[in-house]
């Protein structure tokens, strides 16, 4: 008896010791395993960590199975190892090396591809292509750069092993930069092409040419850097808005500069070094005005200071053009010469006899087939000396040349038709990628352009639209971001309006869309920032806004609604109608109306930055609304439901809620039946910059019959038309009254006016 109690103790204490030891050894794989939290942007395609680390020391050799080539990649990681740890890495061959090899054979990448493996014994990052070893590198001097891999006492990084396999979902990955509004030096071109490496951008757009000034050194004619590469104005706007003359460079007051071909050359081979082409842009036809300034002979009037379209039936003009880009190309490389071809007026090539005596001997139905017909010619010149064409989407106008490339601006629809045509396409719509919009609210920063883009906006852009089939979506090359810059007059400027925001397109066109997640990037963006900043990067920080993101429930006749924000899981509070504070944790829904408060809260602080927005589910949401004059077709919103679909517009009238008109507001709303009315009102938006106005005064009549009307209330504007701030009012009538009727009109001022919602009770 006594046996089989201590034999089945035993068994007990067997069972118990196995359990603790099978513990025991699950907590410590899962510790092992446990991945830890990467900063890198953009965001692989394919990471999987896996047991152990590799430790990077000044005994860390590096051996390159390679030629000369690849020298520039093995100083790119020395430089970081001399930066942070204070050695050089050692280049031989070694155990515990890191190796750079060209594989032709990973076959689990393309050719900018890359696959970076980090075992304990060792590191070998391998790719096709040189350009994928340089992507690989970015990705490890990221690992490299992230202080929680790096042991200050040891001199030296633990880094978690991993398998990295990963390429771009996207060949064209570009950043545009206009030099021609405010010119920027040499210098400052280099460093946006070192952070563009550092994100693995691949393509700079160098607006050389403009109104502006002409910024590129052609041999062939001196007087455009002599004359036209100068203005008498430091400020574009001042310039624009005053006599628009071009100076001499010791002229007082003189403002410009042009890049040499010595320069020129100097930026091309560094940007080559870090794998990004240099696509120069010479604008034509239009946007030429400096050029007519020095020779009015290739304009349509003879005289300089009348117009900016050169004349596309003399000659003269093509005589020029071929001897300009002759000289672009021997200094640029690259396969693409982008030729603008946007915002072009056709007023002088109407009125011109050379240009009609062109029309009629061409058989060209109208002045769009004109000017297709001049960039039929210069691409046939390009194409001749084995260049493509690229120009902005209006080169679709009056027929696409043969081969050209689509850069789609106006939206995606250039982009689609382009792409159904068997066109190639870059993706570059002014609602995602113009960096020259503002990026918090217009009342706090510097005067722009106008527009609103946060960079959870870019992040959300996807280059592929929906509509195209999959052979027409091969077409889509990738997307670009685009800096004008009217009103950037300075590089630190220029940084803050880039950075962060190229980051978050980094990564819409490196990222296999199904792997980019907006709250862990909100984490990583964070440390990018911190880390730009101290880099000498003049970058945007996060703001304390807050997006109030509401939903139209019409079968249960209420909204529900959201805060967002751009930072990584923040602390909101709001309330409601003024009621007590409440700490933010799900949606919440709004039955009839509510005014709403909300703002974050960090170490216990409410920001000062407070979310006031008042949301209404109306009596006229879903009802049918008649329009005497329809809204712009530039601007229609959600159309002829845009007015009583129950949401409100934003910090920017292209946000899809706000309703442009160049003409006055002028509708009818349905009810159904007669009812009792009190309240109309309605929010519009004024901000001068891009010409949108506050209307000049509101009107609201009410009919029970829909025949006659009465008019209740008259509303005043009250908004200076010189104000040059952003202001966003309602115009709100009371009155108590019946109908089933409701005629609202809002006198236009000038420019545009942009109507969001009309809320009626």
């Amino acid at each position: 008896m006594i046996c089989c109690m201590l034999k089945r103790f035993c068994m007990k204490a067997l069972f118990f010791l196995c359990g603790c030891w099978i513990w025991i050894c699950f907590s410590c794989t899962t510790q092992s395993f446990r991945e830890p939290s990467l900063q890198l942007i953009p965001q692989p395609a394919k990471i999987c960590f896996e047991k152990g680390e590799f430790v990077l020391n000044q005994h860390t050799p590096v051996f390159v199975a390679g030629g000369e080539e690849m020298d520039s990649e093995v100083e790119l990681l020395s430089a970081v190892t001399r930066q942070l740890g204070g050695f050089d890495l050692k280049r031989e061959k070694g155990e515990n090396a890191i190796v750079l090899q060209l594989d032709t054979t990973v076959a689990c990448v393309g050719k900018e591809g890359y696959r970076l493996k980090i075992e304990p014994a060792g590191v070998t990052l391998s790719a096709p292509e040189v350009s994928g070893l340089f992507y690989g590198i970015q990705t490890f001097i990221q690992l490299l750069n992230d202080p929680q891999f790096y042991n200050a006492e040891e001199h030296a990084w633990h880094l978690p092993a991993m398998l990295v396999e990963d390429e771009p979902a996207f060949p064209y990955r570009g950043l545009h930069l206009d030099v021609s509004r405010h010119f920027f030096p040499k210098e400052f071109v280099m460093k946006c092409l070192d952070l563009m490496s550092v994100y693995k951008m691949n393509r700079f757009h160098w607006h050389l040419t403009d109104a502006a000034g002409w910024r590129i050194e052609i041999k062939r004619y001196p007087e455009l850097t002599e004359r036209a590469a100068w203005r008498t104005q430091e400020n574009y706007m001042d310039w624009w808005n005053g006599d628009r003359h071009y100076a001499t460079s010791d002229a007082p007051g003189a403002y410009g500069g042009y890049y040499t071909q010595e320069e020129i050359r100097e930026v091309v081979e560094y940007a080559a070094r870090r794998h990004v082409t240099v696509i120069p842009e010479i604008e034509m036809p239009g946007h030429s005005e400096e050029v007519l300034a020095v020779f009015p002979q290739l304009g349509c009037y003879g005289q300089p200071y009348r117009n900016g379209e050169l004349c596309i039936g003399n000659e003269a003009t093509f005589e020029f053009v071929e001897n300009v880009l002759t000289e672009v190309m021997a200094l640029f490389p690259s396969e693409y010469i982008h030729i603008g071809g946007d915002e072009a007026s056709a007023a002088a090539w109407e009125k011109c006899p050379k240009c009609q005596k062109r029309r009629r001997e061409e058989h060209l139905k109208d002045e769009k087939e004109l000017q297709s017909y001049m960039i039929h010619r210069v691409e046939a010149f390009l194409n001749a000396k084995g260049r493509k064409l690229i120009g902005w989407d209006e080169i679709l106008d009056g027929g696409l040349a043969p081969a050209a490339t689509v850069m789609s601006w106006r939206g995606e629809s250039g982009g689609i038709q382009a792409a159904r045509m068997g066109h190639d396409v870059i993706m570059t719509p002014g609602g995602y990628c113009y960096f020259d919009s503002y990026q918090a609210d217009p009342r706090t920063q510097p005067a722009a352009i106008g527009g609103f883009l946060p960079y959870l906006k870019v992040y959300s852009y996807h280059p592929v639209p929906a509509e195209l089939s999959p052979e027409e979506a091969r077409h889509v090359l990738g997307a670009q971001a685009n800096l004008w810059t009217e009103y950037i007059p300075t590089t630190a400027h220029a940084e803050y309006m880039i950075f962060p925001r190229l980051l978050a397109l980094s990564e819409v066109v490196w990222t296999p869309r199904e792997k980019r997640d907006a709250a862990d990037f909100k984490r990583r963006i964070a440390w990018h920032i911190d880390w730009l900043r101290g880099k000498g990067v003049n970058v945007f920080g996060l703001s304390d806004r807050l997006d109030l993101l509401d939903e139209v429930d019409t079968l249960q006749r209420r909204i529900r609604v959201r805060f967002d924000s751009e930072k990584y899981k923040p602390e909101i509070h709001y309330t409601l109608n003024g009621g007590a504070e409440q700490l933010y944790t799900d949606a919440f829904y709004v039955t009839d109306s509510a005014c709403i408060e909300a703002f974050l809260v960090e170490d216990g602080k409410p920001s000062e930055e407070v979310l006031q927005k008042r949301l209404d589910y109306h009596r006229a949401v879903g009802k049918k609304v008649h329009y005497e004059k329809l809204y712009s077709s530039s601007y229609p919103a959600a159309g002829e439901s845009t007015l009583v679909d129950g949401k409100r517009g934003g910090l920017t009238y292209g946000d899809g809620r706000w309703q442009g008109f160049l003409s006055d507001v002028n509708v009818t709303i349905d009810l159904d039946s007669v009812c009792d009315l009190s309240y109309v009102s309605a929010g519009f938006m004024q901000l001068i910059g891009p010409g949108v106005y506050m209307p000049n005064f509101v009107s609201v009549s009410v009919s029970e019959d829909g025949e006659t009307f009465q008019e209740v209330a008259r509303i005043d504007n009250r908004v200076p038309a010189d104000e040059k701030q952003l202001v966003i009012e309602d115009f709100t009538a009371r009155f108590k009254t019946r109908g089933r009727y409701v005629k609202f009109f809002a006198k236009r001022q000038r420019g545009f006016q942009f109507i969001d919602e009309i809320v009626i009770y």
